[in-house]
């Protein structure tokens, strides 16, 4: 939870506090002239939204994605403008060059908005053109706030509504953040399937609710795990290429009003080259500036992912439950003590940790469902908790994959006294012989055998159901975790 005292302090520092000289600058709105600090590369339209949103105490800047997504789409717009004569040569120059900085990470403590704002995003495109437009008169040896000659709305926002350049940036931002996860992931389902190889052979009993099933090796199971999460990386690949639809040139409802009739190619092919991406137009402006459906895909798919990795987890929780009187089966690395008050415990905390990241990412789903269906008419006002709740679970998910892999997974060991002493006993290899005594004698043997506490080989051959010589072969590793068929 965010901290009351904290968020007013972050409130005040950046809306009342004069910064570096201690002098203030007029600038003037719609809604009239305020002062704000001289040095400061926003303006009044951000002053206005840092007193309006003194919510989360978080500023935009945290995204840094977002900020990276928003500079390439205004170095974007800037050029397009230029190339039509929308814009002059030079201001373009300049706001390309500001654009630029940003991308590299400059002025990140400019970008204050709160990331929890009304208006559909307004406050972070203001922010961004204001920053902008500042640090472009300071390049072209303007003072700030002398918006004469270059206009934040005006010049830096020529051609374009918030409604068109948020989603746009929101989806360059993400699709790089995704990037991101991929190769985590990737990393991930390499571990295990490196696992699965050194663990190849290593005979253990199956489950299915929690009862013994049936045989099955370790390097089956991890081998398993390995698949589960490449199939993720698919799906991945599916939303990446939805995120790739853009919507610059719809303006404010997609009409396009305001904007050069050729705006949005032109926009679009700059922003193509700037981000490497293959970035493709909507073909219904006014059906994209309304629709979030791939922002509802790319957190479904998210939730999808975080919810494989938590039941993988839970299944390596289960597998070095123990020591003494849990499976057993394997041990995951010891990470740090795991009790104030139990001497020599140790907690599989690293999955734990992976779980409750999977339980953030189910519920930031859940409110961008909400807000998906909460839009109205022409436009949907609440992307930014959607961007809130999609970069969060981004960070979240890509840091607990790493985490998972770098300090769990690549350590896992095999317990073979455990796993071997499981195997002996093991009455469910008899399912392997049905086909050849029925499935009523067998449960009958199996039956007599754990009332017993028999061998069920003996079992069965004292039935006279089988010799020795064919239960063994039966029930031979290569047939009972069915290796002999891939082979």
């Amino acid at each position: 939870m965010s901290d009351p005292q904290a968020d007013e302090a972050f409130r005040r520092s950046v809306c009342t506090q004069p910064q570096g000289s201690g002098r203030v600058r007029a600038e003037a709105d719609s809604l009239g002239e305020r002062e704000v600090p001289l040095d400061a590369y926003w303006g009044v339209n951000v002053l206005r939204a840092l007193e309006n949103f003194a919510i989360s105490g978080r500023p935009i800047s945290v995204y840094s994605d977002l900020i990276y997504g928003y500079a390439c789409v205004k170095q974007a717009a800037a050029q397009a403008n230029a190339d039509l004569g929308a814009l002059a040569r030079w201001k373009a120059d300049l706001i390309e060059r500001a654009c630029v900085e940003i991308r590299e990470g400059a002025l990140r403590d400019q970008f204050v908005v709160d990331i929890m704002q009304g208006g559909a995003g307004t406050s972070t495109n203001m922010n961004f053109n204001e920053v902008i437009a500042n640090r472009a008169l300071e390049l072209g040896g303007f003072p700030k706030g002398d918006y004469a000659h270059i206009d934040p709305n005006d010049d830096v926002n020529c051609s374009q509504s918030t409604n068109d350049t948020y989603p746009t940036a929101l989806k360059i931002g993400l699709y790089l953040a995704l990037e991101r996860l991929q190769v985590e992931l990737v990393s991930l389902a390499t571990a295990f399937h490196a696992k699965g190889g050194e663990f190849a052979g290593i005979v253990k009993v199956g489950r299915t609710q929690l009862q013994d099933a049936a045989p099955m090796t370790l390097g089956q199971e991890f081998q398993a795990f390995a698949i589960t999460l490449a199939e993720e990386c698919l799906g991945f690949e599916h939303v990446m290429n939805q995120l790739c639809e853009i919507s610059l040139g719809a303006t404010a409802i997609g009409t396009g009003i305001a904007a050069h009739a050729q705006y949005a190619e032109a926009a679009r092919q700059h922003l193509a080259d700037i981000t490497g991406y293959a970035l493709r137009t909507s073909p219904d402006l006014v059906e994209a500036t309304t629709d979030v459906g791939c922002f509802m895909e790319l957190s479904g798919t998210l939730k999808k992912c975080a919810m494989k990795l938590s039941k993988i987890c839970n299944d390596l929780r289960l597998l070095s439950s123990g020591p003494q009187a849990g499976l057993g089966e394997i041990t995951l690395p010891p990470r740090q003590a795991g009790s104030s008050i139990m001497p020599g415990k140790v907690n599989p905390v690293i999955p734990e940790a992976v779980n409750q990241v999977a339980f953030v990412v189910a519920g930031g789903d859940m409110t961008l469902t909400m807000a998906a269906e909460a839009g109205q008419l022409q436009l949907n006002a609440f992307v930014p908790v959607m961007a809130h709740v999609l970069f969060e679970n981004l960070k979240f998910l890509t840091a607990a994959v790493t985490t998972l892999r770098e300090h769990c997974v690549i350590g896992v060991t095999a317990n073979m006294n455990r796993l071997e002493q499981h195997s002996r006993s093991f009455v469910g290899v008899i399912t392997a012989l049905i086909p050849y005594i029925g499935y009523e004698p067998a449960a009958r043997l199996a039956r007599q055998a754990l009332t017993d506490g028999g061998d069920i080989v003996d079992v069965v051959v004292a039935s006279g159901l089988m010799s020795r010589e064919e239960v063994t072969s039966l029930l031979s590793t290569e047939r009972l975790t069915g290796e002999q068929i891939r082979h």
